[in-house]
């Protein structure tokens, strides 16, 4: 019985995570998200194509279904069926079997879910993100810098965490492999 509500659960925090906003936004627009700007079907895509309200609601949504899977898991199930539940969704909206396995890259989905996990875990990885951005104007720098100092803000606010915050930190990195050439050349847009 608990193994079938463990893959229930997680199962439904991956189908969670398949919720897009973006991509749904674009489509009552007549925009389709992953073949304009950077391809990518997240917040700030979607500020550059579709603009500031649709990129808030991005946002808004993609932090709230990471938070909404990790808490059900953790209701529903137990603490270690939530931290699992957490990457569930995380890798549902990177890579959403109802979208062709094309989503985003992640970050406020994680940040979501994180929050549900150990809301000081997240704000402390906020405060990380905000310095990057802050200091360098580019998104991709702050969440970059988050994803490597999260593994040792788990090992110390949350060690039960870390194996999960490993693989995503190592997802977040991977998925930003374009950006990380762009910041090399030079070529990374700024936000502001």
């Amino acid at each position: 019985m608990e193994a079938l509500k463990f893959v229930i659960l997680v199962a439904a925090a991956y189908f969670i995570g398949n919720i897009s906003p973006s991509i749904l936004l674009g489509k009552a627009r007549g925009v389709d998200i992953k073949k304009e700007g950077s391809g990518n079907a997240g917040t700030t895509n979607a500020l550059r194509v579709l603009g500031k309200k649709a990129a808030l609601i991005t946002l808004v949504i993609d932090i709230c279904k990471g938070a909404l899977a990790v808490l059900l898991g953790m209701k529903l199930g137990s603490y270690q069926i939530g931290t699992v539940c957490a990457l569930a969704v995380f890798c549902g909206h990177i890579w959403p079997c109802l979208y062709r396995f094309k989503g985003g890259k992640g970050v406020a989905t994680a940040f979501g879910a994180i929050l549900a996990v150990n809301w000081q875990v997240a704000l402390l990885e906020l405060a990380v993100v905000a310095v990057g951005l802050g200091l360098s104007r580019r998104m991709s720098v702050g969440s970059l810098l988050g994803a490597v100092a999260f593994p040792a803000i788990c090992c110390i606010l949350e060690p039960e965490f870390i194996w999960i915050g490993c693989i995503m930190a190592v997802i977040v990195v991977i998925k930003h492999r374009a950006n990380i050439q762009r910041l090399i050349k030079g070529e990374e847009p700024k936000m502001f």
